[in-house]
């Protein structure tokens, strides 16, 4: 797992890059304000329901959350499981939201 900036993601779907993004939060959290991601909550990672994901595993997959720590705890628990390239949304939701004020 490596970190991926806001900036960069935002400068890559601006630029219309078709992202795997996967929003690790819970519902009412992804209801409020999310980027476009996938929504499988943490609790389905942890316990290996990944079915819906399962497709990426060797893809570039971007996970988010609300600050960036559930989101690095479901790349590390899918880089174990055998997904090659995920990345951690830097800051999550809240630094999205500070640096591109929505």
């Amino acid at each position: 797992m490596t970190n991926i900036t806001p900036e960069e993601v935002k400068q890559r779907l601006d630029a219309g890059e078709k992202l795997n993004l996967v929003d690790v939060r819970e519902p009412h959290e992804n209801a409020e304000f999310n980027i476009g991601g996938r929504l499988v909550p943490i609790g389905k990672i942890q316990s290996m329901q990944i079915e819906e994901i399962e497709d990426l595993k060797n893809e570039e997959v971007i996970f988010y959350c609300r600050s960036g720590n559930r989101s690095g705890i479901s790349a590390a628990v899918l880089d174990q499981l055998g997904f090659t390239n995920t990345k951690n949304l830097a800051g999550g939701m809240l630094a999205w939201q500070e640096k591109f004020k929505q």
